[in-house]
């Protein structure tokens, strides 16, 4: 429920108002270089500071706590705590009986019988995905892989050199707009995954899936796919290391990496909350009444959404290539 991962595990804690948030992590094994200059990097990624991002400003200073010992992992469950500072809790009190539409605030006072944490979107809260930065940082310092992520579009703005001006617009209109962020894997060795339940993009799925706003998770081509036909779609293969001409299956084949780039794209659907007045309906009164959200929020959460998708694509192969290793080491064994 709050875990991620068979070997290289994820354990997720906190809330958006609470003192602190963070995570444990499992499976590094003993000796790995961990560098808290790359974690820094990526929550740098992170924050908000371009234009149509939230006024939030978290420092997001981490504390690691247990398993490292000069630079290295010990083996040990690694412990990382970051304290919430900049927090207005104040900005959520009128929600508790005006639900924002598109919010998990509803869902989440029905289910938890009003005992849960309604502050910022408490357990909902895109803060929590600071901490899976962290995790999926510290995921690419045990793989020898190439990851990178991009921008693709932005609602209907598909140039991303025009994009400040775009979400000034919308945020003049105190609306919100969604993203479509692209993350490519390079230098994966084939084998990755199992067929059925355990496949690449079954996994990466469940992974992005978890993330607050994530409405659509595709491979390759994905739905783009749907009018081509399969002499077309079918990915050619170019030599004996299985390199094929196109790319079309992003790198998967039966659910098992092929040697290709992994190529993951992610839909992040427009912020719940938003600046416009919107007609819904009041829990106090039992009638629609006009609601204003107010509070700090992202115009497009997708611009800083990017390196969070990377990193959780990260946490996924690094479970996937201790399988995959632990596997081999089996067979290698057996067969001597």
């Amino acid at each position: 429920m709050n875990s991620f991962g068979r070997l290289f595990q994820v354990h997720l804690y906190g809330e958006s108002h609470q003192k602190a948030i963070g995570v444990v992590i499992e499976g590094v094994l003993p000796g790995t270089v961990i560098e808290e200059a790359k974690i820094e990097e990526d929550l740098r990624l992170r924050n908000p500071v371009a234009v149509g991002t939230t006024p939030r400003k978290e420092p997001d200073r981490f504390e690691i706590t247990s398993g490292v010992l000069n630079g290295r992992a010990t083996g040990s469950p690694i412990h990382v705590i970051i304290y919430n500072q900049d927090i207005q809790s104040k900005d959520y009190e009128h929600l508790k009986q005006h639900p924002r539409p598109g919010h998990a605030d509803f869902v989440a006072a029905q289910k938890f019988h009003g005992f849960h944490d309604p502050r910022g979107g408490g357990r909902f809260s895109g803060r929590l995905t600071a901490p899976l930065v962290i995790a999926g940082a510290v995921a690419k310092m045990t793989l020898p892989y190439r990851f990178t992520h991009r921008l693709k579009q932005v609602g209907s703005l598909k140039d991303m050199s025009q994009l400040d001006a775009y979400l000034t617009e919308i945020a003049a209109q105190g609306d919100s707009v969604g993203g479509l962020i692209e993350v490519v894997v390079e230098d994966i060795p084939v084998g990755l995954g199992e067929p059925m339940f355990a496949k690449v993009e079954s996994l990466i799925g469940q992974a992005l899936f978890s993330l607050p706003a994530v409405k659509g998770v595709s491979i390759g081509l994905g739905f783009e796919g749907l009018e081509t036909l399969g002499s077309a779609f079918n990915d050619r293969y170019e030599d004996a290391t299985g390199k094929t001409l196109t790319n079309h299956s992003g790198g998967v084949s039966g659910g098992i990496t092929n040697g290709n780039p992994l190529v993951v794209n992610v839909f992040v659907k427009p912020t719940s909350s938003i600046q416009k007045t919107q007609q819904t309906y009041h829990l106090g009164s039992h009638a629609s009444q006009p609601l204003v959200v107010g509070g700090r929020h992202d115009v497009c959460i997708a611009r800083r959404a990017g390196i969070v998708m990377e990193n959780m694509v990260a946490v996924v192969l690094a479970d996937l290539r201790l399988q995959h290793e632990s596997r081999e080491a089996l067979l290698a064994r057996s067969t001597r």
